[in-house]
């Protein structure tokens, strides 16, 4: 089959995408910049709908997130409201069915690491196994399940755990999450971007809400519990002038290539949610000689998933930036316009799409090779994962 083409060669670049989405148009001028050409555009919902799509040998196949399109969404969860919270579980096993249906090509994104990627329960152990720092979770690789806001009290009171994240297994951009915080008093509340309407759908916001009534919190939490729930302690971040604020590290072909600062002035530092970027000098002055070890620890995540070339990690700072332990991994985490690459990184200049497509021409022959039809690289199924 060969390798993949000449180092300094154009690479005929595939990219299985929503192609209105503007994460194509940024890719889509990193491979033109570069002399690739333009990149061929494969429709998600062209894969969902077909039955998935066949590569020729010599494409470089890039997966980029299906989101952000009401009908891609509604043929993943099979719900007509994109901005509704449930349904997860249902798009996690959309999703991963259809990856598993392209067939050829040279693949960026391992079947089996996005598996373990979309399920945060199964990310925390497969980090936890390989000594990266991580939160303390009682739901760690899906042995523990949770039904329903008591399943949530009891794992909480069982690890000793005041303050936790509750987050949708497979979730993202923060969709369902809540961060919950108790007083020894037992009073309760619950910061979250969860819109619970009257008859009892939940919507994701644009605004963070703050419920201190245990009867609605309760009602959430039932609600996102059979789609899967993933429990992590909640860590006291390090700040920035009077906000929190965590790192968005980007790792391509092992090497931490560019970071953001996201500062909030509530738990959820999204920038869709009202986070902004903060002052990465500032950070790195105050991590001190500890900035090393942050990016280190950015890069052993990313190792976890060696399959993949590019994933986003959410690094969690703890008080004094001495510390640093991983939130998430993220397989679409490089959309940060206008971020160019770190210094010292061979990115510098770059931006994360820019990086990707350097980075390919530096790897040996044969580290995607071409890949037949994948049901060979379809994961065991567990009992949590949608059957």
């Amino acid at each position: 089959m060969g390798g993949l083409r000449p180092k300094g060669a154009p690479v005929k670049w595939a990219v299985v995408a929503n192609g209105e989405n503007r994460r194509v148009a940024l890719f889509a001028a990193a491979a033109e910049a570069a002399g690739c050409g333009t990149p061929r555009v494969v429709e998600w919902r062209d894969v969902l709908r077909d039955g998935g799509h066949d590569f020729a040998d010599d494409e470089v196949v890039r997966l980029d997130s299906p989101g952000e399109n009401a009908e891609v969404d509604r043929l993943l969860r099979g719900i007509d409201e994109p901005t509704r919270v449930e349904g997860s579980a249902r798009w996690y096993a959309g999703f991963l069915d259809g990856v598993r249906s392209l067939r050829g090509g040279r693949r960026l994104d391992d079947p089996a690491d996005l598996a373990v990627l979309f399920d945060k329960r199964l990310c925390h152990a497969r980090l936890h196994a390989a000594g990266v720092p991580v939160p303390q979770s009682p739901t760690s690789g899906a042995l523990r399940t949770v039904e329903d806001w008591d399943g949530v009290r009891d794992l909480m009171a069982e690890a000793a755990l005041r303050r936790v994240f509750v987050k949708l297994a497979h979730g993202s951009s923060a969709s369902g999450v809540l961060a919950v915080e108790t007083t020894a008093s037992g009073r309760i509340r619950a910061t979250t971007s969860v819109e619970r309407t009257a008859d009892g759908d939940l919507h994701n916001s644009l605004r963070i809400r703050r419920y201190t009534d245990e009867a609605q919190i309760a009602a959430i939490v039932d609600t996102l519990a059979p789609d899967g729930l993933h429990i992590e302690r909640w860590l006291p971040k390090a700040s920035l002038g009077s906000r929190s604020a965590d790192l968005r590290v980007v790792v391509v072909a092992g090497r931490a290539t560019h970071a953001v600062v996201r500062t909030s002035r509530s738990p959820l530092t999204n920038l869709h949610l009202g986070g902004a970027r903060g002052d990465l000098a500032a950070v790195r002055a105050l991590a001190g000689d500890r900035w090393a070890e942050a990016l280190s620890i950015g890069e052993r995540a990313a190792a976890c998933f060696p399959g993949t070339l590019c994933v986003g990690v959410d690094l969690l700072p703890a008080v004094g930036w001495r510390r640093f332990a991983v939130g998430e991994v993220n397989a679409f985490g490089d959309l940060l316009p206008g971020l160019t690459g770190l210094p010292g990184s061979g990115a510098e200049g770059l931006d994360t799409y820019a990086a990707q497509v350097a980075a390919l021409r530096s790897l040996s022959p044969g580290h995607f090779p071409v890949r037949p039809a994948l049901l060979l690289d379809t994961p065991t199924r567990t009992a949590h994962a949608p059957a």
